[in-house]
């Protein structure tokens, strides 16, 4: 079940009418539903561009071109977070030319394309300057309002890395935009450490956790902030037979029975552990459990939570979306799928928020990494998941 959010329902194929339907013919009755669909679904698709940022001025923005600091086309949101209509955007320095990390987005219903603000502002923005952030690949939104940021501190990562500055978590509040928290990480990483994502999650007394994946070290960093204290949760050796991207998603955050489900993307099984255990710095002794097998033995990509007991994800190479009830067993007959993708692009992440919808946030970003995005970069695009229905 979608705690307090709502997947949207679209009619993309005829409508299905009860024989007993009066007043109105079939014929009628399908064209203003699908109508209706389509115009709901076109005013809620924002379109985004690494062309399309807001600069506070035209020769600020010739500045940044002419120097090598600004190239559209490097420009990528690879993850977001939506609050009511702003959504806060990451857009990791995996190439040069991407004039700021982090960014904000006013959803404005109808739009054609959306600006980009950098977030909260150009100062934080400044490449170099360990003070400010380097590349953010991951961003958290929490319930208090206070935005979470992983900054992975290298930058031209996917051409020629460059360590600028040590990784950190930032917090900054959403209220005023002031950074009220940053938190040096380096004590738990290896030489190996490889950071990817970011999940917050509330204890007991509301006491804020931050859990990070560090896919290189086969771990789980685990941070309590009211604590200041810190542990590096080791991955048993049969959840990571190798390193890739180490994907974590949490049902019923802030719950005492709140879980993390993790996997790598080629492992053959998903893993779970009960977040007691991570705030303790536990990872052995029957803590980490396999949930299941992954269907058809397909590597899996996991997206997302709605925030209660459902996770989303897909398979590698794929862009239909499916939905698991994690309260039911992890097999094929309990995995509902609800969105049939595109070939153009892939979603990299559900979320919920914006008027209580799910969202996608889809790209190319495959294109992206191999250079064939065209002149203004990557294509992409927010919209609500839909379900569609067959006839």
């Amino acid at each position: 079940m979608l705690s307090n959010f709502r997947i949207v329902y679209l009619l993309l194929l005829i409508t299905k009418i009860s024989e007993t339907t009066v007043g109105t013919s079939i014929t009628e009755e399908s064209t203003v539903a699908e109508r209706s669909s389509k115009s709901l679904l076109k005013e809620l698709i924002f379109e985004l561009s690494g062309s399309s940022l807001l600069w506070p001025c035209e020769s600020t923005k010739h500045i940044y071109i002419q120097s090598g600091r600004y190239v559209p086309r490097n420009v990528i949101i690879t993850r977001a977070q939506l609050q009511r209509d702003i959504m806060y955007v990451a857009l990791p320095r995996y190439k040069h030319g991407v004039p700021f990390t982090l960014g904000k987005i006013q959803l404005t219903k109808g739009q054609c394309l959306t600006k980009i603000a950098p977030y909260p502002c150009w100062a934080i923005q400044e490449e170099g300057n360990c003070q400010a952030l380097q590349s953010v690949v991951d961003i958290k939104l929490d319930h208090y309002g206070f935005l979470w940021i992983l900054d992975v501190g290298i930058v031209n990562t996917l051409e020629q890395p460059i360590r600028r500055c040590k990784p950190k978590i930032v917090a900054i509040n959403t209220l005023d935009g002031k950074v009220v928290k940053t938190i040096d990480i380096n004590n738990l990483l290896t030489t190996a450490s490889r950071l990817q994502f970011l999940i917050v999650d509330y204890g007991s007394n509301s006491k804020p956790f931050v859990y990070v994946a560090d896919a290189g070290a086969h771990s789980i960093l685990v941070y309590d902030i009211a604590a200041s204290k810190s542990y590096r949760v080791v991955l048993p050796k049969a959840t990571s037979p190798i390193t890739d991207v180490l994907y974590m998603a949490l049902t019923s955050p802030g719950n005492v029975n709140s879980t993390l489900y993790f996997t790598y993307l080629t492992t053959a099984h998903l893993y779970s552990i009960q977040t007691e255990y991570l705030r303790m710095g536990k990872g052995g002794d029957g803590s980490i459990v396999s949930v299941g097998t992954k269907p058809y033995g397909k590597q899996m990509v996991l997206l997302g939570a709605d925030g209660g007991n459902s996770l989303f994800f897909r398979y590698k190479g794929e862009n239909d979306i499916y939905m698991w009830n994690t309260k039911t067993c992890f097999k094929i007959s309990n995995l509902q799928e609800i969105q049939r993708g595109e070939d153009c692009r892939l979603t990299t992440q559900i979320l919920p928020g914006h008027k209580h919808f799910m969202w996608a946030l889809e790209s190319n970003f495959h294109d992206f990494i191999s250079e064939r995005t065209g002149c203004n970069g990557a294509s992409i695009v927010l919209h609500p998941v839909l379900q569609e229905c067959d006839d």
